[in-house]
C-alpha cells in the first residue's frame, strides 16, 4: 500500500503551518506552486540545502509546481536571520556568479523539466519608492522587534540596519507575486516565511485558502557537530566535492551526529534507522560499519555507485591498512621553501600553519617524517603526505638561476 500525499510531504518535516489547509489543497485537482527561495550569499550548494531540495523533488514527483526562487535582489541585502551583527553586503557581481553555480548544480536532485528557476530582482528592482514605502509600511516595527535575533540585538545595543527589516518583508512580497500554495525553509526561517502569509492575507483578506503553508524542516549540523552546515564556516559538504572528499568527510562525523544525518539525509525508512540504532546499542553493529553505508548512499546520489565504492576502498587503504590511495595526483612546482610548497600545493591555507604542522610532525616526504620546517628539497619526485588524509606527487623542477 504506497503512502498518502501527505504522508510523503510529513516525513521529515518540523512543522507545518497549516496542515489542514495543506490536506485540502493537496486535494484539489490543480498543481500547487510549491516556492523554496535560496540566497546565493555564497558560491556552491551543500548537503544542508539538499534538505529542502530533497522535500521539493517529493513535490515534484506529486505532480505539483516547482519554484527554486534565487534570491539576487535579497542576497544584496542579507538575511538577518541568527545574526548577531550587521552583514557584510554582497555585490551584484557576486551574488549572480553565486546564482549561475546554483542554477548548475540544483538538477542534481531536481528535475530540470518539471523546475521554474525565478529571480526576484524580477519584480524587487521595478518597485518604485512609493510601492517600496506602501509594502513596508503595512508591517510594524514593534512586531518585527519580536524576533529572537533582533530583540537581542536590541536590547545589547548592537547596529540594526533598517534594510534589515526590509528582508523579511520582501521575502513576503515574493510569495504573493508568485502566488505561492506552499513555502519551505529551515527551522530558523519559520518568521520570514510566516510574513508570506500575512502578505497574501492582506492581498486577499476574506480568502483564507489564498494563505501558503508553511513548511520548515530541520537544520543539517555541520561536521563540527554544533553549528548548523555552512561554507562560511568551513562545516560543510558540499554537493559538487569530489567522491574521495565526500566520502572522507562522511566518515568524519561523529556517531552521534551520523544518526542525524541518517534521520535527514538518507532514503532509509524510518524502521530500518530504528533496527540500526537497536544493533548499534546491542554492539551487534560497528556504528562504522553504518556510516559507511551512509558515505556510499550520499556519493552514489551525486556521483554514481561505482565511484561511492571506489571512495570507500581507498579510505579502507588510507586509514586501515595504511596504505596510499592509487589516484594520487601529480604537480610540477618550482623549488621553494617547505611551507611554502604546502601552500601552494592547497594542503594549508597559510604558510604560519604550515609550519605549525611540520612541528608537530604531521608531515611524511616518502613516508619520512619531517621535523625541521628549514629542510629542503631538491630537484626531483616526491610522495607528500600531510595528516591522515591529503596526499600529493610533486615533481620538483630546478629553478633557474
Amino acid at each position: 500500500m504506497s503512502d498518502k500525499p501527505i504522508d510523503i510531504i510529513k516525513k521529515g518535516t518540523d512543522e507545518i503551518i497549516n496542515e489542514e489547509l495543506l490536506i485540502k489543497k493537496l486535494k484539489s485537482s490543480k498543481p500547487l506552486i510549491i516556492k523554496a527561495g535560496f540566497d546565493p550569499t555564497a558560491p556552491d550548494l551543500h548537503l544542508g540545502h539538499t534538505v529542502l531540495l530533497n522535500k521539493l523533488r517529493q513535490f515534484q514527483d506529486l505532480g505539483h509546481t516547482i519554484i527554486f526562487l534565487i534570491g539576487d535582489f535579497t542576497a544584496t541585502i542579507g538575511d538577518p536571520t541568527g545574526k548577531t551583527e550587521l552583514r557584510p553586503v554582497l555585490s551584484n557581481k557576486e551574488v549572480l556568479k553565486n546564482a549561475q553555480t546554483y542554477k548548475e548544480q540544483v538538477f542534481k536532485i531536481l528535475d530540470k523539466k518539471k523546475t521554474l528557476i525565478k529571480f526576484n530582482s524580477e519584480w524587487l528592482s521595478k518597485l518604485s519608492a512609493a510601492e517600496l514605502i506602501n509594502i513596508i509600511g503595512s508591517y510594524s516595527v514593534a512586531r518585527m522587534l519580536e524576533r529572537d535575533d533582533f530583540k537581542k540585538r536590541f536590547k545589547s545595543n548592537k547596529n540594526i540596519s533598517i534594510k534589515e527589516f526590509i528582508y523579511p518583508i520582501l521575502q513576503g512580497y515574493d510569495s504573493v507575486k508568485l502566488n505561492a500554495d506552499v513555502e519551505l525553509g529551515g527551522t530558523d526561517q519559520k518568521f520570514n516565511l510566516l510574513m508570506g502569509r500575512y502578505f497574501q492575507s492582506i492581498n486577499n483578506p476574506d480568502k483564507e485558502d489564498s494563505k501558503q503553508v508553511v513548511i520548515t524542516l530541520p537544520l543539517l549540523v555541520g561536521l563540527d557537530g554544533v553549528k548548523k552546515m555552512s561554507k562560511s564556516l568551513n562545516n560543510y559538504i558540499a554537493i559538487d566535492d569530489s567522491p574521495k572528499d565526500m566520502f572522507g568527510k562522511i566518515m568524519s562525523i561523529s556517531d552521534d551526529l551520523m544518526w542525524k544525518y541518517l534521520d535527514i539525509l538518507s532514503e532509509k525508512s524510518i524502521e530500518n534507522i530504528k533496527s540500526l540504532k537497536v544493533e548499534a546499542l546491542a554492539n551487534k553493529i560497528n556504528p562504522r560499519d553504518i556510516k559507511f553505508e551512509l558515505g556510499i548512499e550520499i556519493v552514489t546520489r551525486f556521483h554514481n555507485k561505482v565511484e561511492a565504492e571506489k571512495s570507500k576502498n581507498d579510505f579502507l587503504k588510507v586509514f586501515q591498512k595504511n596504505q596510499n590511495p592509487d589516484d594520487i595526483k601529480l604537480v610540477d612546482v618550482s623549488e621553494m621553501p617547505l611551507p611554502n610548497l604546502l601552500k601552494h600545493v592547497g594542503f594549508v591555507t597559510s604558510t604560519s600553519e604550515a609550519r605549525r604542522l611540520i612541528t608537530q610532525k604531521a608531515l611524511k616526504i616518502d613516508e619520512r617524517t619531517i621535523e625541521s620546517i628549514d629542510e629542503k628539497l631538491p630537484a626531483g619526485q616526491y610522495l607528500i603526505k600531510l595528516g591522515k588524509k591529503k596526499f600529493i606527487k610533486v615533481n620538483i623542477i630546478k629553478s633557474l638561476k
